[in-house]
């Protein structure tokens, strides 16, 4: 729990929600106690920070793993150099916990981009995958990568890569007792406020979700 990095932080249960107060340097981030059964979603946006590319290699890598577009053509219309410049980074996390029989739905929660699980992992049937919604300003991201990572009981972790369609829908096959982690990057130019602090000439945004598949 590092403060300075947190723009907001909060949970919500059912009609309740409130601010996630811990102490600095706190391993997990969050404790609390279970309160009711439901589908508790943590809601987490960072602050910005910035990355220093002192080559080009290091982010056409960045783009090409995230399969983020022609950003070099992109990149050299604006006139920008490929040596010493920075990108500006931000997070907008959900983690969505079962407590009890867990249920609960998922929703959005005015994110600049976020994840919307359209099933509830713990409670109902998911045999046929879960399906997901991407959204930036509040409206579907279409033909985006989705990476999804997979962890079972031992740790393992295997990657595999989705796209969403033309609804901004994905469907996510998970296996029991499994936890799950999706991302989503976006590149985008930043506003000017963002480009004075910063320095940046680029800002990524990092939509995430985690949640676990019961045994």
């Amino acid at each position: 729990y590092l403060e300075s990095r947190i723009e907001s932080f909060f949970w919500v249960l059912g009609d309740t929600s409130a601010p996630v107060k811990s102490r600095l340097g706190d391993v997990p981030a969050m404790t609390t106690p279970a309160l009711q059964d439901g589908l508790m979603v943590v809601i987490y946006e960072s602050k910005d920070s910035t990355l220093s590319y002192k080559d080009w290699d290091k982010f056409e890598k960045f783009i090409n793993h995230k399969s983020l577009g022609p950003i070099e053509r992109l990149h050299e219309d604006r006139g920008l150099p490929k040596t010493n410049f920075k990108e500006s980074y931000r997070r907008y996390s959900k983690a969505l916990l079962g407590i009890g029989a867990g249920q609960g739905k998922d929703r959005a929660f005015g994110l600049e981009t976020e994840f919307i699980l359209l099933k509830n992992p713990y409670a109902g049937d998911i045999s046929t995958g879960i399906p997901v919604l991407l959204l930036y300003q509040n409206k579907p991201r279409i033909n985006a990568q989705i990476e999804v990572f997979q962890r079972d009981l031992s740790g393992k972790v295997t990657v595999h890569y989705q796209q969403t369609d033309k609804n901004g829908r994905a469907v996510i096959n998970v296996l029991p007792a499994h936890d799950y982690l999706l991302d989503a990057v976006i590149l985008r130019k930043p506003n000017s406020k963002t480009e004075q602090t910063s320095g940046a000439v680029w800002e990524s945004l990092w939509a995430a979700t985690t949640f676990s598949v019961p045994k």
